[in-house]
């Protein structure tokens, strides 16, 4: 068994998978900068203990992290909890991923995991989509190689910037109207946002698609997928614990 942690800007998720590739669970909370290495120690001992999970069967961690300062904290705080080493996703690890962008060594750790989970599972060529903070839309060609993609604020960002930046505009929750033409202004705000980011997804695989001159396979996963994708008019396929899937396939191939 080993356990798996996906640290964002806002929320890390975490998880333990087994040999088989069972998920035994998954988990999130919010990434807190001011949290010291045993604070941390002491939250992931929690949540197994919540789930049942002796960490003395856990025999090693991986760490996929877009959020620098906290990594050493969240390596540290698994080496005192598991007394292991953990695999922390960056330059030098086996991965299978072919990367033909201008600088590879400026491609996030989370677009890696995402696009090797994509690739092993779902096969290629593939769109890959991760609705986070970030929105992020990236592309595995025909010959399994990693080209580039696309990043635009996410859904909670632009939530949070109509509000902050209008005096009459209140915050809304992130639910779909029953119409897009809204006859209120709570309905046309949901409208935008929910109907607008489906548009924007459906538009941009539009784009994409007609670049590379051939379709591909779309899979979507992130905190917000299973708010927006199901208005999408593409064939979707959701998975929820992609990044986690991605970073057991990148532990075994580097677990020696």
């Amino acid at each position: 068994m080993i356990f798996a942690i996906d640290m964002g800007n806002t929320n890390v998720v975490a998880g333990c998978l087994g040999d088989d590739d069972r998920i035994f669970f998954t988990e999130r909370f919010a990434t807190d900068l001011n949290k010291t290495e045993l604070e941390y120690a002491v939250l992931i001992k929690t949540i197994l203990e919540i789930h049942g999970i002796d960490r003395n069967e856990i025999e090693g961690a991986v760490i996929a992290s877009v959020v620098p300062p906290l990594t050493h904290i969240i390596k540290t705080a698994l080496r005192k909890l598991l007394q292991c080493e953990p695999i922390v996703i960056g330059a030098g690890l086996k991965t299978g991923l072919n990367i033909r962008l201008d600088d590879p060594s400026t491609l996030g750790a989370d677009l890696v995991v995402d696009s090797v989970a994509a690739m092993k599972i779902y096969g290629t060529p593939a769109i890959v989509i991760d609705m986070g903070t970030a929105t992020t839309i990236t592309v595995i060609d025909k010959d399994d190689a990693y080209i580039g993609g696309a990043i635009f604020p996410g859904v909670n960002v632009s939530v949070e910037a109509l509000a902050a930046g209008t005096s009459l505009l209140p915050r809304v929750s992130l639910g779909a109207p029953k119409k897009p033409i809204a006859s209120n202004t709570m309905d046309a705000i949901k409208s935008g946002i929910i109907f607008g980011e489906a548009s924007r997804l459906d538009g941009m695989i539009e784009r994409f698609e007609e670049e590379l001159g051939y379709s591909t396979k779309v899979v979507a996963t992130g905190g917000l997928a299973n708010v927006i994708i199901p208005h999408c008019r593409h064939d979707i396929i959701t998975d929820p614990d992609l990044m986690l899937k991605g970073l057991k396939i990148i532990y075994d191939r580097n677990r020696d």
